[in-house]
């Protein structure tokens, strides 16, 4: 995962001190000769579960640095993410991201430890990396100074919960494909009018779902 963020947007922001993204591993913490994070589950049935110890003197030693606004759990029946989630979450200060693996992390941890639970999709992955990279993805382009455009990410999709509307650069002709003119007229009332009429009508095509909770 460390890979992720050495090449993107978010290592741009790193080295420009706006976020710190830190990586640790749990059997770093392990009282275990082998470095053990996973043991039997109770009661019998395929599949291995992450233990207490490990995950939560790996969270307290944490903890004992700085204070947590959240301590997140990556899993598959959590809370589904959206952009209005990632809103709230890009206004705290420091989170904590806990990767699941195997049959996921002892129950006692999600009771006692855990402050929220996030899915991003209903599939089932190999483990936790993968969601925590994209939730830090989705919460630090909010972070002002990370985007070169700081409006940009006011204009994604699900801001205003219909999804964004079509985009086009140069050249304006390409073997016969027009860009429409309304985005050549230079009257900015008129594009603002056609892209929220494109938003409305794309969002009532593709996910209409999100224009029956607004």
């Amino acid at each position: 995962m460390q890979s992720f963020f050495e090449h993107s947007i978010l290592q741009r922001a790193k080295n420009k001190g706006i976020l710190e993204v830190h990586l640790h591993n749990i059997r770093d913490h392990s009282t275990n000769k082998h470095k053990q994070i996973d043991d039997y589950q109770f009661g019998g049935g395929a599949g291995m579960v992450m233990m207490i110890e490990p995950i939560l003197a790996c969270i307290e030693s944490l903890q004992k640095e700085r204070k947590y606004d959240e301590i997140i759990y990556m899993t598959p029946d959590g809370e589904l993410l959206n952009q209005k989630m990632v809103n709230s979450l890009s206004l705290k200060e420091n989170i904590i991201i806990l990767s699941g693996h195997y049959k996921g992390i002892d129950e006692r941890l999600r009771e006692h430890i855990v402050t929220r639970e996030i899915s991003i999709g209903s599939y089932v992955l190999s483990g936790g990396e993968l969601p925590a990279a994209v939730l830090v993805d989705a919460i630090g382009r909010l972070i002002p100074g990370v985007l070169n455009d700081e409006t940009s990410a006011l204009t994604d999709s699900f801001q205003d919960n219909l999804l964004a509307p079509p985009v086009y650069t140069r050249p304006a002709d390409y073997n016969g494909w027009q860009v429409p003119d309304v985005l050549l007229s230079g009257n900015d009332k008129l594009i603002e009018e056609w892209r929220h009429q494109q938003s409305m009508e794309r969002t009532q095509k593709r996910r209409p779902d999100l224009l029956e909770n607004d």
